[in-house]
């Protein structure tokens, strides 16, 4: 069989990772041959495609980003998308996808393999940890690796100055970059999607650290929202999946620090370094076995299906079941947080 790979949404550290496992297996162990789509879903939408052997794959294990190029190409959104795609398969002699990404390029997939009958194989990817069918995705510890590394450089320069330091972090509807970075790297106050916080509070917070000789980190994920307000926006475009752009909470709640609290206060947006850079061991160890799993799933057949980490175990869950809720942060979790809050 001929098999195509392609990677969508936002990049991350073990992307490729993914994509030499399955090339590996796929052609050492299974007979299949391998071709590799550009940029996405725009890739098999407009036929953009290279061949994709051994070769290609040999020395990209501790490569960040993918070989492949990414997009938020959105082929449902397409007039004539779903016809085109399926054309170009045929032409180009694909048996089955390998589709790795997060809950946009993944709902296409469950969509196309459920609605129109093309054979999906789902590998989850995001670094905001946010697809409940897995307890966790590739990247995101990476990801949580360069966020608290950047906390503890902060905490000195903090400390210096005597100035409260606001970092912002990735994490549109879910925290857990925020959560498990702002716990690891020591921050005074973690501000999450999942609840929304009380500018006093946080105030508050940052007081009693100073009254404690402490300069104060303040962890907010870039979708945190105040009790009284809105998300705060980059701008009011949308791509094609009808996503805003985010960021600038943590400017905005910087300021409101400095004219509550007098204490001069300073913003670090952490943004795309999160996404960039040589995946960590972990990561490289579960894209891995995710892309071994995956060409597994499809040289049995078993399509409409995603791989997904449980405890150790590598499973198999149906793709429209993956993608139909976003896994945010147990509030359980977030309390255990708040004991070092202040």
């Amino acid at each position: 069989m001929r098999v195509g790979v392609l990677t969508g949404g936002g990049d991350c550290p073990g992307l490729n990772a993914v994509i030499r496992a399955i090339v590996r297996k796929g052609t050492q162990n299974h007979g299949h041959d391998f071709i590799g789509y550009r940029d996405g879903w725009r890739g098999p939408l407009e036929g953009d495609c290279a061949p994709l052997g051994i070769p290609a794959v040999r020395g990209i294990l501790p490569r960040g980003g993918t070989i492949l190029g990414s997009s938020r190409t959105n082929p449902l959104k397409t007039a004539g998308g779903v016809d085109r795609i399926r054309a170009n398969l045929a032409e180009q002699e694909v048996g089955a996808l390998v589709v790795i990404g997060g809950e946009d390029t993944l709902g296409v997939a469950a969509r196309l393999s459920d609605e129109y009958g093309v054979p999906c194989v789902g590998v989850p990817k995001t670094i905001d940890n946010d697809l409940s069918a897995t307890d966790y995705t590739f990247g995101f510890d990476t990801a949580v690796g360069i966020a608290t590394e950047a906390i503890d450089r902060l905490h000195t320069t903090a400390e210096s100055h005597m100035r409260v330091l606001v970092v912002e972090v990735m994490g549109r509807h879910a925290g857990w970059i925020a959560l498990h970075s702002g716990l690891a790297g020591g921050a005074n106050a973690i501000l999450i999607p999942e609840r929304r916080f009380d500018v006093d509070q946080v105030c508050a917070w940052v007081t009693s650290r100073f009254r404690a000789s402490y300069a104060p980190i303040v962890v907010i994920a870039e979708g945190a929202m105040p009790k009284d307000g809105d998300m705060v926006l980059k701008d009011g475009s949308l791509d094609s999946f009808g996503h805003v752009r985010l960021s600038g909470v943590g400017e905005w709640l910087a300021k409101e620090i400095e004219s509550r609290t007098g204490k001069e206060a300073r913003t670090t947006v952490l943004g795309h370094v999160q996404r960039g850079g040589t995946p960590s061991a972990f990561d490289r160890w579960l894209a891995t076995r995710f892309g071994l799993h995956a060409i597994d799933a499809v040289h049995e057949g078993d399509f409409g299906k995603m791989v997904a980490l449980r405890g150790t175990a590598i499973v198999r869950v149906p793709l429209a079941e993956a993608t139909s809720r976003l896994k945010t942060v147990d509030p359980t979790l977030y309390e255990e947080a708040s004991t070092f809050f202040g």
